[in-house]
């Protein structure tokens, strides 16, 4: 039966892949690149990624097609009319696609146990996760403890990205703030319904950022979530109104902080005699000082990317209505 499931989602993923190529309507582009997001969050769910399919429909299928959304209102709907020969670019990907399937010759049959990685590094985590870390949802050992710098190392990525849209667009101060007032001002349904959601998405995004380690949650998935409430409270009761709850200046000490915050765990290790990021040091109980170790760096990135998330909605919108406006 799995096989048959496994069948039909990669298709649904082939389906959409080919029909967004064909498409000239962006806003159409945009609604399949979302369903295309969702699509492979079911198909992590089936390998039972969960941690994985979270980020992956709160990003790829929340996120990142607000964001689009966004774009297209500075952009435009309808694709250019391309002028220039087609031979070159279905060279490019004949060729690219031509090596990804011989690279793909060399894996290992899939699912296999005696495939190296799962005779790498999976046993050791495996085996002594429970003992060192002590946290039911060994992901988030893996990803907060075992591979903290690589994790801090997204962290900075993240905040790196808010630094290059800032530095591209920029936000429109509310002093040269002339617009129309936006949102949807005549919805009365609309309004209502997002006042009621809004504080559910905001428990649900607090539930899963405290979850993490007992279930597939942490600080990435809850500061998306969280972002999406206030990026829903945005586009129902306006941008001004938003801003005015969140400005972008606190935004960006919020962003900083995050980073701030995570790093300075390692620092406080390093100052009690042990190397960067060793929770050991954090208490008395090694375990115990995984725990609040994890606990904290992982707040940290909730911060940073609820903060991104929400900078980057704030660049893309306060652009699109001055484009309106003009």
């Amino acid at each position: 039966m799995i096989e048959w499931i496994d069948l039909i989602l990669l298709g649904m993923l082939a389906l959409t892949a080919l029909r967004v190529i064909f498409l000239k309507d962006l806003f159409a582009v945009v609604m399949l690149f979302g369903i295309y997001s969702f699509l492979s969050a079911l198909v992590f769910i089936v390998l039972d990624a969960v941690d994985v399919a979270f980020t992956e429909a709160a990003v790829g299928a929340g996120i990142s097609t607000v964001l689009m959304l966004g774009t297209l209102a500075l952009t435009g709907r309808t694709e250019k009319e391309n002028t220039h020969s087609k031979l070159l670019p279905i060279l490019v990907v004949s060729v690219t696609g031509a090596a990804l399937i011989y690279g793909t010759l060399d894996m290992p049959p899939f699912g296999n146990p005696d495939n190296p990685i799962h005779q790498h590094v999976a046993p050791r985590y495996i085996e002594d996760s429970p003992k060192e870390v002590g946290l039911p949802n060994m992901v988030t050992s893996v990803l907060a403890s075992y591979r903290g710098f690589d994790t801090l190392g997204e962290t900075v990525v993240v905040f790196s990205a808010a630094i290059g849209v800032l530095a591209l667009l920029g936000i429109r101060r509310e002093e040269d703030n002339n617009t129309p007032e936006s949102g949807f001002k005549e919805h009365r349904v609309l309004q209502i319904v997002a006042k009621i959601t809004i504080p559910l998405v905001i428990l649900f995004a607090l539930y899963v950022q405290f979850h993490g380690d007992f279930g597939p949650g942490g600080g990435f998935q809850a500061g998306v979530i969280a972002a999406a409430a206030f990026i829903l409270y945005g586009l129902v009761f306006g941008l001004a109104k938003s801003m005015a709850v969140i400005s972008p200046m606190f935004l960006r000490y919020m962003a900083a902080s995050g980073v701030l915050l995570y790093a300075g765990v390692g620092l406080f290790s390093m100052m009690q005699g042990g190397n960067f990021l060793d929770y050991n040091l954090l208490a008395s109980d090694p375990v115990a000082g995984q725990h609040y170790g994890i606990l904290i760096i992982e707040l940290g990135v909730g911060i940073t990317v609820f903060a991104v998330m929400l900078t980057i909605f704030y660049a893309f919108a306060s652009q699109t209505e001055r484009s309106n406006i003009q």
